[in-house]
């Protein structure tokens, strides 16, 4: 049976927190029998946008990451809740917004942290993926619909034909290790996940100092040469795809105007600043 999914392209967000604003517009205020109760005006939104800012000076990079309900197969909250939430046919997660009444339990037991308590009516509520529009005819949640950067992206195939498109697309989901099996899948999640070690290269050339284009730049861990790119037309350079925490790193690089070195340790993101080159007697030989 062919069940919805959401596909976030993580890339893509700019934060203009047009989802969030169509998701209260949607359900503030507004109740729709069997599948939600009103939200609350001044509860936090059900679908959010966490931040990462990485980097330093003028290497910075801002990625933003829409989190919402998962509608997990294996849902930590559907062990909690009982008969209070429900699994459709169709992979949708709905909390009931008669029996889940009084169960703030429902809340923690989301590993995402998806699910908002509404103090009013003393009721969970989340994202419920606008069942009651897809029930209509709509082909897609209203989050898809506002977005104007083409964010999110509805499908709706087999659970072989998911992971195929999965598989092929390099799709993953948040805290895989957590095993719920979440119907909300990210491209590009290793932006949000990993780090980069960056710096720019610099020469004297006769009385002025000067960006260095094309410098050849290699990346060393552990003694082992990993990545190798070249500087930019600004004499910049950036190695992306590092694993967060992994420690000791040193920089090489070669010129026709001269070599130089640098050595960091990474935790998150690192911009190394400026980097001068030197001539190649006193310089550090690239391998």
């Amino acid at each position: 049976m062919n069940k919805w999914n959401l596909v976030i392209k993580v890339g893509r967000c700019e934060n203009c927190q047009n989802c969030v604003i169509a998701a209260r517009d949607e359900h503030v205020g507004n109740e729709f029998p069997g599948y939600s109760a009103p939200a609350s005006a001044d509860a936090e939104s059900s679908i959010r946008i966490m931040r990462r800012v990485q980097g330093d000076s003028h290497m910075v990079e801002t990625t933003y990451l829409p989190v919402m309900c998962n509608h997990c197969d294996e849902a930590p909250c559907m062990r909690v809740g009982g008969d209070a939430i429900r699994k459709r046919a169709d992979g949708i997660v709905i909390i009931d917004p008669d029996k889940a009444r009084g169960r703030k339990d429902i809340v923690k037991a989301c590993p995402y942290k998806a699910i908002v308590w509404n103090e009013e009516l003393q009721l969970p509520q989340t994202w419920i993926f606008d069942a009651h529009l897809l029930d209509q005819g709509w082909q897609h949640p209203r989050c898809e619909q506002s977005c104007p950067t083409g964010v999110f992206e509805t499908v709706r195939l087999d659970d072989a034909a998911m992971a195929e498109k999965a598989r092929r697309e390099g799709l993953k989901v948040l805290e895989p290790k957590l095993k719920t099996s979440p119907r909300v899948w990210y491209s590009g999640l290793d932006r949000w996940e990993t780090c980069f070690i960056g710096g720019s290269v610099s020469a004297q050339v006769g009385q002025v100092v000067e960006c260095v284009t094309d410098a050849a730049v290699a990346l060393y861990w552990c003694g082992r040469k990993v990545a190798e790119t070249v500087t930019d037309a600004f004499g910049d350079f950036r190695f992306s795809r590092l694993i967060k925490d992994s420690g000791h790193y040193r920089i090489e690089i070669r010129h026709a105007l001269g070599n130089a070195s640098r050595e960091c340790v990474l935790g998150e993101s690192v911009y190394v600043g400026e980097i001068g080159l030197v001539q190649s007697t006193n310089a550090v030989e690239v391998d």
